[in-house]
């Protein structure tokens, strides 16, 4: 099956996640953290990335950034590639360290922009990792609070103002972003949950029922084991529609 093409964003602003193949830990020690955030340096500078959030959550990373005078892939591949080489130099170990395809999605408005921000950031909140985001040092959430560091904090703060983002930031919220949290649930099986939710008949007509009151269905939809995509895909609302519910 062919892989499904990435969705591109008019700004350039995109949320990525890279994660360890088969979940694996990709950071074993502070050493390892501290390396990979001097790559992560490295390419900013060599690519021409703009930067606006990072967090190094042991296995995985997310990033928010705009991209440059590079595309996202070859970004991508220039810090996968810097690290791994590193990384397995160091643990002599030979073979794949991240998922071959990191997972991203378009950023398209400052409404989402600030979704993302906030989640990234408070991920280690909800992992239990630390009382507050700026308690946690492997993040952006210092460099928002204090200044510095390699974030470009600048143009998050001119759109919604220093002290409205800080305190934005300071509320952990159940933002989804990324659909992160995958479903075992097949397209056949969610059509018949969709089915019985809305009392239709069959898929078209659950497709009509759900487009006239979404704000009904679709909190219910995610409840029962849908994602967020296949919600989408399987209604014919946008992301961003089923997204706000």
């Amino acid at each position: 099956m062919a892989r499904k093409a990435r969705e591109k964003s008019e700004q350039n602003i995109y949320h990525v996640m890279l994660r360890g193949i088969n979940r694996q830990r990709i950071f074993m020690d502070e050493e390892d953290n501290r390396h990979f955030l001097k790559v992560l340096s490295q390419c900013k500078e060599i690519s021409g990335f703009s930067l606006f959030a990072y967090c190094l959550m042991g296995n995985h990373v997310h990033l928010l950034l705009q991209t440059g005078k590079e595309p996202l892939e070859q970004v991508m591949k220039r810090i996968g590639t810097r690290y791994a080489v590193w990384y397995n130099t160091k643990y002599e170990r030979i073979g794949h360290l991240f998922q071959d395809r990191y997972k991203s999605e378009a950023v398209k408005d400052e409404a989402y922009f600030v979704t993302v921000l906030r989640y990234i950031l408070n991920n280690p909140v909800k992992a239990g990792m630390c009382g507050k985001a700026t308690d946690y040092s492997l993040s952006s959430a210092q460099d928002y609070l204090t200044g510095g560091g390699m974030t470009d904090t600048a143009f998050a703060e001119e759109v919604f103002g220093r002290e409205v983002l800080l305190d934005c930031l300071a509320v952990p919220r159940d933002d989804v972003c990324m659909d992160d949290t995958p479903t075992g649930m097949g397209d056949r099986a969610a059509v018949k949950v969709m089915c019985k939710i809305t009392g239709a008949a069959d898929a078209e007509a659950a497709k009509r029922i759900v487009s006239e009151q979404p704000g009904r269905y679709i909190p219910v939809f995610r409840a029962a084991g849908l994602s967020i995509r296949q919600v989408s895909r399987l209604t014919g609302l946008s992301f961003g529609i089923v997204r706000k519910y």
